[in-house]
């Protein structure tokens, strides 16, 4: 892992620099003989290391497969790890590679990811889409909250899957370029290209 340059206190964080700050603080605490700060630290890998093999393995056992298997490097070499910052980089390396020698071992890769608002088939034959209501929230934001997840997952299936990868990793994940190109394994460059056609590609699929 690479050595990250520490930022002024009193400055403004972007949120991928907040989430490393805050995994770095629970990595040296756990050094430290913390095992609160180790538990926190598994619960927060678990949490993001669960969804990015959702995307990257496509099958549920293989990314819960994975995920195990980044928890269980996690707690072996917590202790180890010199750049503390460098963590969340590391993580999904390792989910990555968990996942491509699981997919080794299946003959297709499935066409998509499901999830709970995943649509399914009813007993009237429609599809419909399961959904977990907040009830903090009104009827019309609820709907309008669905749709727009609904559209945002359908685009973002289009999408070829070093694409799709791409996006998850700098758009919801908040992972810099450099830090996306480290976990794909190809130049910025080459994260910035297809970050540009990713979006121009969800763009026509949201606009169409």
């Amino acid at each position: 892992m690479t050595k990250r340059q520490k930022s002024n206190p009193s400055d403004s964080e972007k949120a991928s620099g907040a989430h490393e700050t805050d995994y770095a603080s629970l990595i040296r605490a756990s050094q430290a003989g913390s095992h609160a700060a180790m538990e926190r630290l598994l619960m927060k890998a678990q949490e993001v290391a669960y969804r990015f093999s959702l995307l990257v393995c496509g099958h549920a056992d293989d990314a819960d497969d994975a995920m195990q298997e980044a928890l269980l490097k996690t707690y072996r070499y917590a202790a180890q790890i010199q750049q503390p910052e460098a963590f969340r980089t590391w993580l999904y390396r390792t989910v990555k590679n968990a996942c491509l020698i699981s997919r080794r071992k299946r003959v297709h890769e499935p066409a998509r990811v499901w999830s709970l608002d995943e649509p399914v088939v009813g007993e009237d034959g429609h599809a419909q889409a399961l959904d977990v209501v907040d009830p903090g929230r009104r009827p019309d934001e609820i709907m309008a909250n669905t749709r727009l997840r609904r559209r945002l997952r359908e685009a973002l299936q289009t999408l070829d899957p070093g694409y799709r990868e791409i996006v998850f990793l700098r758009e919801v994940e908040g992972l810099s370029t450099k830090e996306v190109a480290a976990v794909v394994g190809i130049s910025e460059a080459n994260v910035k290209t297809r970050l540009h056609r990713a979006r121009l590609m969800l763009r026509q699929q949201l606009e169409g």
